[in-house]
């Protein structure tokens, strides 16, 4: 585990070789935005995998969608009216 200041995650250490000019715009970078080397490529891989799991959640939604009947999407469409008139009195 890594602890910092900063930083009470637990961390895996790893080594990976990146081209220098790579690495020399992920220093630039990094100091531009006040970070270390480490946690900018952190915050970068976190936000890619992220989005990676977003767009698996997508494609299911997807698959799901494609899946229903046109007569699921009248069902969907009477629960969205009967949420917009919740609160009516009787």
């Amino acid at each position: 585990m890594v602890f910092s200041a900063w930083n009470t995650m637990r961390a895996a250490k790893f080594a990976i070789s990146v081209p220098a000019e790579t690495m020399s715009q992920v220093d630039r970078a990094a100091k531009r935005l006040r970070m270390t080397r480490s946690r900018y490529i952190a915050t970068v891989l976190a936000r890619i995998a992220l989005r990676e799991r977003d767009r698996a959640i997508s494609r299911k939604v997807d698959e799901v969608l494609a899946e229903l009947d046109p007569q699921d999407f009248d069902s969907v469409e009477l629960l969205r009216r009967a949420r917009r008139n919740e609160g009516t009195e009787w």
